[in-house]
């Protein structure tokens, strides 16, 4: 098992998941976080610091794309370990429906 982040995250990217993760699994993308599932622990302890309820563990039905996207893209964006301050519009994005299709950025975020 591993934790994927999902798509509530994007444009909302709180970080606040990224100060607890006792192994620093996470890498930044222009406007969302994922998890590296060969890095994940599957501490759990990411999952309730996040407030828009973005991180799940991959057991939870229908969460397989997640994964492949949560794979593909700790390979290719920078590490994060540091929290930064969210998207000043974050709250307005946060629970939006059909996220990922509407705003997910391939493009790599600033990492440390």
């Amino acid at each position: 098992m591993t934790y994927v982040v999902t798509d509530n995250c994007i444009k909302c990217k709180y970080m606040d998941c990224i100060e607890v993760c006792p192994v620093d699994c996470f890498y930044e993308g222009e406007n969302m976080l994922v998890i590296h599932p060969d890095e994940c622990i599957d501490c759990g302890v990411c999952e309730p610091e996040c407030p828009a309820d973005a991180i799940k563990p991959d057991t939870e039905s229908g969460l397989d794309k997640w994964l492949q996207v949560n794979t593909e893209y700790a390979d290719k964006w920078p590490n994060i370990t540091a929290k930064k301050e969210p998207p000043a519009d974050a709250k307005s994005f946060d629970g939006e429906a059909g996220k990922f299709e509407k705003y997910f950025s391939a493009e790599p975020g600033e990492g440390d």
